[in-house]
């Protein structure tokens, strides 16, 4: 009887060859569907190994994040600001809103910010020192490009030197925009109210505020700080440019952070940017700003890519 069954179910499987197809995927599937498991069980494995992983790895990079998008926007904010702004906020006392009334290098600290400004935006520059090799202080400052700046003080101070003919040197245009020359024909240089248009500047970029105080006999407009953060950042960009950042060459500085020490020393500000500095601190960040001011820059502004009327500028201050 067995016999005869075995026979049955062999003809059966002759008469269907597509059985042997069918058992061979049957079992392709069942390995597939095993390896489905596994590799779900390897991603579960890794979800549980991430929820165990301690909460303050994850704050860490979250805070890592943020401060780089905070660097980020003070990076943008920073930008913003002029030389000549940058210069007379360090001078801006916080809480009363004006400059110390015995601070008489400001007006001309002001003017020289303008012309390295402009240097360094491709409008001005010095004329070619040519064979004789003029010093910096002799040679002539011409106007490299009339495009608008965007800054009514900038615009106004390159119109005027688009105009003069014939050229003058940096020291005569410092005096000449400061209104200090005894020829009446060049007062109309003079710019004026440079304190009070820069004021309003920052005022419009959410820094300072504009009140009135009265001082017994007039009253006066001043502009107290009301954004610290820009205040604070600006004190601690001047810091590390002589501490943290410190490169101990002049060529590898940056240039804004480099005219900003030398104009912010001209300006006789200074010192408020190193005043919140530890003894230490401050004793070093003095002697490295003393080896700027015992540069020759004549020499630097020799060198490959420097800015020789930024240097210009600086040979007016310190000679």
């Amino acid at each position: 009887m067995s016999a005869i069954l075995h026979k049955e179910i062999r003809e059966e499987e002759e008469e269907r060859p597509g059985c042997k197809f069918v058992r061979t995927m049957t079992s392709l599937m069942q390995r597939s569907s095993g390896l489905v498991q596994r590799r779900t069980e390897a991603s579960r494995s890794a979800a549980a190994a991430e929820k165990e992983k301690s909460p303050g790895e994850d704050e860490d990079e979250s805070r890592r994040g943020e401060e780089e998008e905070d660097d980020d926007k003070g990076d943008a904010k920073e930008t913003r600001l002029t030389l000549m702004e940058e210069v007379l906020l360090l001078g801006l006392k916080d809480r009363e809103g004006y400059t110390s009334f015995w601070n008489d290098c400001i007006s001309s600290g002001l003017r020289g910010c303008m012309l390295i400004e402009l240097a360094l935006r491709g409008r001005l520059q010095l004329e070619a020192s040519g064979m004789r090799r003029k010093s910096l202080l002799s040679r002539k400052v011409i106007y490299k490009s009339d495009a608008p700046t965007g800054d009514m003080l900038l615009d106004e101070a390159l119109k005027h030197v688009k105009e003069t003919q014939p050229p003058e040197t940096v020291q005569s245009w410092i005096e000449l925009l400061s209104g200090e020359t005894w020829n009446p024909l060049k007062l109309h240089y003079q710019l004026r109210n440079v304190r009070e248009r820069l004021a309003k500047n920052l005022v419009e970029k959410g820094v300072l505020t504009t009140e009135k105080q009265n001082f017994l006999l007039f009253d006066m407009t001043t502009h107290p700080l009301t954004n610290n953060n820009i205040k604070q950042r600006l004190v601690r960009k001047v810091q590390e440019a002589v501490l943290e950042k410190w490169v101990n060459d002049p060529q590898r500085m940056d240039k804004r952070a480099l005219a900003l020490l030398f104009l912010a020393h001209s300006s006789d500000v200074l010192e408020n940017a190193f005043s919140p500095l530890l003894d230490d601190q401050y004793d070093l960040a003095m002697k490295r700003v003393r080896m700027l001011l015992d540069l020759e820059p004549e020499a630097e502004a020799a060198k490959s890519g420097a800015n020789e009327l930024l240097w210009a500028v600086v040979a007016a201050f310190t000679k």
